[in-house]
């Protein structure tokens, strides 16, 4: 089996695995409809209001959806000992950081952003700032993902970790969020996405780059 091929049925096994327990990608998705839902109901039902924050409410909810399932990333392999046999496929550690950021964000991400729309629709966010919201969120859960599985590999060995890699992750996806609600801003206000949109990708390249190699040396060490 090559190494791709190999890589590929790692993201395969990891979401089998999570769709099999099922509570992971439906709690995110749960905690996401809850918390902007109750936003109508703490500022009014009040349309320009609502259209207003939409942006903020949408991403801000959405980073702390994606962070509930973080701690899962490594931790479930680690305590039923997978975590060391994946240590030893014959690929580099890094891509196995890589596969289980991608099988997180396919069963995190992907339903955090196909809820996205529904929910911009009840807070009044104009039809203009929807495809930059999906496009946008999109690129951000995927960097905090990658961003979750350094915090993650760090945390591993602590017990009770989850508020420790919140506290880890959260502050690093500020500029994720800064730069995503301001391209759903421009998009409304009939103003250039592009170059917030840039930024994001950018964010997410560099992290891309720069999370594997982090979280694959926090494994190293908690594996020794």
């Amino acid at each position: 089996m090559s190494a791709l091929a190999t890589w590929a049925a790692l993201v395969g096994r990891d979401v089998r695995l999570s769709l099999r327990r099922g509570g992971d990608a439906g709690t995110v998705v749960a905690f996401f409809v809850v918390v902007v839902t109750l936003f109508p109901l703490g500022v009014g039902p009040g349309a320009e209001l609502l259209a207003r924050i939409a942006p903020g409410v949408l991403w801000v909810a959405a980073l702390l959806a994606a962070t509930l399932s973080l701690e899962r990333v490594f931790r479930s392999d680690a305590e039923d000992g997978s975590l060391d046999l994946l240590a030893l496929l014959p690929m580099p550690l890094e891509a196995v950081v890589l596969a289980k950021v991608a099988a997180h964000w396919l069963t995190t991400g992907v339903p955090l952003v196909a809820a996205a729309p529904v929910l911009a629709i009840l807070l009044n966010l104009p039809w203009q700032g929807f495809g930059v919201l999906v496009l946008a969120l999109a690129m951000g859960t995927l960097s905090l993902s990658l961003t979750g599985a350094v915090g993650a590999a760090l945390t591993l060995g602590v017990r009770r970790g989850g508020a420790l890699l919140a506290l880890l992750v959260l502050p690093l996806a500020v500029p994720v969020l800064i730069f995503g609600v301001a391209a759903v801003e421009a998009a409304v206000t009939g103003l250039a996405a592009g170059p917030h949109v840039a930024i994001l990708g950018g964010i997410l390249l560099g992290t891309a780059v720069l999370a594997p190699w982090a979280a694959a040396a926090a494994l190293r060490l908690a594996l020794e």
